[in-house]
C-alpha cells in the first residue's frame, strides 16, 4: 500500500521557519533572565521551549488532559511468549471500565483519577466481545492479530483501519494534551518485534521478561520472535513492519499520534509499548516526533535501546514495566511544572535580583 493512501494527516515541524526560530530564541531567552543560573532547571528547560513551541506561544497552557488506553488481543500468545493468558486482556479493560458512580480498579484509573485526566478505552482489537460502557470506544479491527510466526499480523486493509480508528479517536477528544496507553497480553513480544525491525538490534536483544517470565518461559519466548523476525525480515517501511508483527493497539496508538500532532497537541508516550508505536508514526510522519514528551524509560529490556533509536530522552526512570499510560501519568507534575516555571517564575529584572557578574 501507498503512504500516501492512508491520508495521513499533515504536522508541521515546531522548529521550521523564521517564526518558529524566534519563538525559540524568544523562550530561551524568557528561561535565561529567570532568578536562576542559566540552565539551572535542566532537562525542564527544554521540555519548557518544546511545549511553547508546540503551542506556538511563550506562554504555555495546559487544557483538559486526556489519556486513551487502547486494548488488543495478540495471536503470538499461542507460542507461549507470555506469563498470563490471553483472557486477561479483557479482564483488565472490564477492571478499567467501572460501574457508573464508581473508579475503575487498575492503576491507570487511580492515577487519572489523581492528576484529573479523561479516561478513554478503546477496544482496538480484544479477543471478546465487551459491553458497552460510557468510557469505551468500540473500534474493534478483528478479535486479536494472526500469530505472527506463522503470517503477518495483519493484512493492509486492518493495518490502515487501525491508524485512521487511532486519528478518528483523537479528533473526538477535547484538550490539548493527549497521553497513550495499551493493554494487550502478549504486546511486548510485538513491540520487541518493531525494534528489531526497525534497528541493527539482534531481536533476542529487544525481548524482555514481559509480564514476569521464568526462564523456561523466556526461552519460548526468544524462540518465538526469532521465527518471526526471520519470516519478516524483509519488512523494513513502517507501514510493512506494522502489518508483519504490530498489534491493532500498537496500530491506534500511532494513528492517535499522528492526529494528535497535526492538532498541536502534546503527546506524552509511555512505555515500550507506547514508544513501538511512536516508532511506527515518527516512521510514517518525522516531524510527529516533536511533540512527544517521553515520559520514562522503563524495566523492559529493549526500551532503552528503544528510546535511543528514537533520539528521546525521558523524564523519568522508575523500573516501571506496567504500561497502561502509567508512566506517562506519573511524569505529569513534571510537565506542568515545566509550563508553570515558563509561566510564572520572577525574572530578574522583576524580582529586582542582581545577575551574575
Amino acid at each position: 500500500m501507498n503512504t500516501a493512501d492512508l491520508h495521513l494527516p499533515p504536522i508541521s515541524r515546531i522548529r521550521e521557519g523564521a517564526q518558529a526560530q524566534e519563538l525559540a530564541r524568544q523562550l530561551q531567552n524568557k528561561l535565561d533572565q529567570k532568578t536562576k543560573p542559566l540552565g539551572a532547571l535542566g532537562q525542564l528547560e527544554a521540555l519548557a521551549v518544546q511545549l511553547g513551541l508546540i503551542q506556538q506561544s511563550d506562554n504555555v497552557s495546559l487544557k483538559q488532559p486526556q489519556i486513551v488506553v487502547f486494548a488488543g488481543d495478540h495471536g503470538i500468545v499461542d507460542e507461549g511468549v507470555s506469563a498470563y493468558p490471553q483472557a486477561v486482556t479483557v479482564q483488565m479493560v472490564q477492571n478499567m471500565l467501572a460501574p457508573a458512580g464508581k473508579q475503575g480498579g487498575a492503576a491507570v484509573n487511580v492515577l487519572a483519577h489523581q492528576h484529573r485526566f479523561s479516561l478513554t478505552v478503546v477496544d482496538a482489537g480484544v479477543a471478546q466481545i465487551l459491553p458497552d460502557h460510557p468510557q469505551l470506544v468500540q473500534m474493534k479491527i478483528a478479535p486479536s492479530t494472526r500469530n505472527c510466526v506463522l503470517a503477518p499480523a495483519m493484512n493492509e486493509i486492518q493495518a490502515a483501519a487501525a491508524l485512521h480508528g487511532g486519528m478518528e479517536v483523537v479528533r473526538g477528544l477535547s484538550g490539548n494534551v493527549l497521553a497513550l496507553g495499551e493493554m494487550g497480553i502478549g504486546n511486548t513480544s510485538s513491540a520487541a518485534l518493531i525494534l528489531s525491525l526497525f534497528t541493527p538490534i539482534p531481536v533476542e536483544d529487544c525481548a524482555g521478561r514481559g509480564t514476569g517470565l521464568t526462564d523456561e518461559q523466556m526461552k519460548k519466548k526468544v524462540y518465538a520472535l526469532t521465527r518471526a523476525h526471520r519470516r519478516h525480515k524483509d519488512a523494513k517501511k513502517p507501514f510493512d513492519i506494522l502489518c508483519a508483527v504490530g498489534g491493532f493497539e500498537i496500530a491506534m496508538m500511532a494513528g492517535a499520534m499522528l492526529q494528535a500532532a497535526s492538532e498541536r497537541r502534546i503527546v506524552l508516550v509511555d512505555g515500550f509499548i507506547s514508544g513501538a508505536a511512536a516508532m511506527i508514526a515518527v516512521g510514517l510522519v518525522p516531524a510527529a516526533k516533536d511533540y512527544m514528551v517521553f515520559c520514562h524509560s522503563g524495566a523492559e529490556h529493549g526500551h532503552k535501546a528503544m528510546l535511543k533509536a528514537l533520539a528521546a530522552l525521558p523524564l523519568l526512570e522508575l523500573g516501571l514495566r506496567l504500561g497502561e499510560g502509567t508512566g506517562a501519568l506519573l511524569a505529569w507534575p513534571l510537565i506542568v511544572s515545566s509550563a508553570r516555571l515558563l509561566n510564572e517564575m520572577a525574572s530578574f529584572e522583576s524580582a529586582g535580583v542582581s545577575q551574575k557578574i
